[in-house]
C-alpha cells in the first residue's frame, strides 16, 4: 500500500510534533459538514455547545456524517503511516468557537488526563469545517515539545476555558517559539499527544468549527478503573482492550443517543488514579 505521507513529513512530524496542512475533504464536502451541524443546531434552537449531555463530545455517535468523517481514507491514511494499520478513535471533540466570544483554550498536553499506555502512541488529527487561522483562533503550538515527555499540569478552571478540568502546564511558553497550525476548510494537521498547544478567542467573522479526533492503534489500553469505549476504524483488533461503539444509523436517533450517554458516562466518569479530558484545541 502507498504512502500518505513522504518520508520527509513522517521526519518532520517526529521532529516537530505536528504536520499542517494536510488535504482530506474537498470544498464542497466541507460545507456539507458544516451544513449538516448546523441544521441540527438550528432544528435544537442552541448550538451545539450549549446543548447538556456533553454533545460536543465523541458526537461521532451520534451523527452518520461524522461516524463517515472519522473514517476518512485521507485522515486514515496519513494517521497509518504515524501509528500503524489497526486504528481505534478513542475519543472526539467538536471545537467550536463563535466570533467574538472568548472562549480560549490553555497550553496543555493531551496525554495529561487520557491515561493511555502507552501515551506517546496517540496522536490527534485535527479537521477544520471553516477556515482556522490567527484572526478566528487556530491552534497554536510549540514546535519539538513532545519530545519533553509529560509535563507537570496545574487546573486553572474559567468558564471561557474550552477544556472542562481547566488544565494548564506548569511552565512559562516562550511566545516567539510559538507556530499557528493554519488549515482551510477540509484540510486537517496532525498533532503528538505530547505536544503543547493552546488556541485564543475567535476574533474573526465567521464560527471556527474543527474536529479533534484521537486515534490510537489497537494494542493501547486505557489505564483507569473502568472499562472505556472506542470505534474501530480500521484493521482489526486483536487486543479488546475497549468495547465497540455502534455506528449511527440516522442523526441523533434514540439508539444513537443512548450509545453515545453510556460512552460518554464511562469516559467521563472514568476515576481512580485517571482523569480523562477532551483533547485538541
Amino acid at each position: 500500500m502507498a504512502r500518505a505521507l513522504s518520508e520527509a513529513q513522517v521526519a518532520r512530524f517526529r521532529e516537530d510534533g505536528f504536520l499542517c496542512p494536510l488535504p482530506a475533504l474537498a470544498p464542497a464536502e466541507a460545507r456539507d459538514c458544516r451544513r449538516r451541524l448546523e441544521s441540527f443546531e438550528a432544528s435544537q434552537g442552541r448550538n451545539l455547545g450549549q446543548l447538556p449531555g456533553q454533545v460536543r463530545a465523541k458526537t461521532h455517535l451520534l451523527f452518520p456524517w461524522l461516524a463517515d468523517l472519522v473514517r476518512h481514507p485521507s485522515v486514515l491514511d496519513a494517521v497509518e503511516d504515524l501509528i500503524g494499520p489497526d486504528l481505534l478513535v478513542y475519543h472526539l471533540t467538536m471545537w467550536i468557537k463563535e466570533p467574538g466570544d472568548d472562549a480560549f483554550v490553555s497550553w496543555h498536553q493531551d496525554a495529561t488526563y487520557f491515561g493511555l499506555d502507552p501515551a506517546d502512541q496517540h496522536v490527534t488529527a485535527w479537521v477544520a469545517l471553516t477556515d482556522s487561522d490567527l484572526t478566528t483562533g487556530c491552534v497554536t503550538a510549540v514546535p519539538g515539545s513532545h519530545r519533553l515527555g509529560q509535563l507537570p499540569h496545574t487546573t486553572h478552571r474559567a468558564a471561557a476555558n474550552l477544556l472542562s478540568n481547566g488544565q494548564e502546564v506548569e511552565m512559562e511558553v516562550d511566545p516567539t517559539r510559538v507556530a499557528p497550525l493554519l488549515v482551510r476548510a477540509g484540510e486537517f494537521s496532525l498533532h503528538h499527544t505530547h505536544l503543547l498547544h493552546s488556541s485564543a478567542p475567535n476574533r474573526g467573522r465567521d464560527r471556527r468549527i474543527g474536529v479533534g479526533i484521537s486515534y490510537v492503534p489497537t494494542h493501547v489500553r486505557h489505564l483507569g478503573a473502568h472499562r472505556l469505549t472506542a470505534s474501530l476504524v480500521r484493521g482489526q483488533d486483536g487486543y479488546g482492550h475497549f468495547d465497540p461503539e455502534p455506528r449511527p444509523r440516522a442523526d441523533f436517533d434514540a439508539e444513537a443517543r443512548a450509545a453515545h450517554a453510556e460512552a460518554c458516562a464511562r469516559f467521563f466518569g472514568s476515576h481512580g488514579s485517571v482523569r480523562t479530558e477532551v483533547a485538541g484545541a
